[in-house]
């Protein structure tokens, strides 16, 4: 049977000469593979550059229930990207939030406030004509309400650490090193607090972020299984720096 699903590109893999396998988070189906033939020919229907890191699809798909992976009749993208390919600061960091996102997502089933997020985020990303820099750490930041482990940003005035491990403010520092102290904390909550369109509002320094994100990075290894260790932030460090 035919469905109409919006869709995010998540991993491509070659699966022969001229086909992919393309892991792609939908709407209605949550995370599937798509087998898509012929995509590197000249006059393919659905183009390789159409399945690059986060590219946002409309699909018309085939869906059956208990197949591993699934087949595509149409794709194409909407909205088309501006400025993300275009641009290297912003592709980079693109790729590294796919890997993260990768890493993190394993539902099969579907869920509609984490899709449109991640859709809604990413496209608006795209149409900003002003690169910010707090983008990629907002984002993640906001991503962990859907994705069950957001920090509690609650704090009494005694509380000046933040533990990551327990995702809260504490009044002493944790046995263990993953806390921050009260200005790093405050950086880090703001991050999540602020609305995207405000995060320009943001100050911080270059060493500032590289030392957030590390943290942002830890707390999604203490709270997803398997995360493993991120390769593509230090691509994207040194571009930022």
């Amino acid at each position: 049977m035919l469905h109409k699903v919006r869709g995010i590109v998540l991993k491509t893999t070659n699966y022969s000469e001229s086909s992919v396998i393309v892991q792609v988070l939908t709407d209605k189906f949550g995370m599937q593979s798509y087998l898509i033939n012929g995509v590197k020919k000249p006059k393919a229907k659905i183009k390789l550059n159409m399945l690059q890191s986060l590219h946002l699809l409309d699909m018309v798909v085939y869906h059956k229930i208990n197949t591993n992976i699934q087949r595509v009749s149409e794709a194409r993208q909407t909205p088309v990207f501006k400025s993300i390919p275009y641009d290297i600061v912003k592709s980079s960091i693109v790729i590294f939030l796919n890997e993260v996102l990768y890493k993190s997502i394993r539902q099969q089933s579907a869920d509609d406030s984490l899709f449109d997020y991640i859709y809604n985020s990413i496209a608006w990303f795209d149409e900003c004509e002003e690169f910010n820099p707090n983008f990629h750490l907002s984002f993640l930041l906001k991503l962990t309400r859907f994705l069950g482990f957001s920090p509690n940003d609650q704090r009494r005035n005694d509380q000046v650490y933040f533990d990551l491990q327990e995702g809260e403010f504490v009044s002493r520092p944790p046995i263990h090193v993953n806390y921050l102290e009260l200005d790093d904390a405050l950086g880090f909550i703001s991050l999540f607090n602020t609305p995207l369109e405000k995060i320009y509002e943001l100050k911080f320094t270059n060493s500032q972020r590289r030392f957030l994100l590390d943290k942002i990075l830890v707390f999604y290894t203490l709270h997803t299984a398997s995360f493993g260790e991120v390769q593509s932030h230090k691509i994207l460090e040194s571009l930022l720096s």
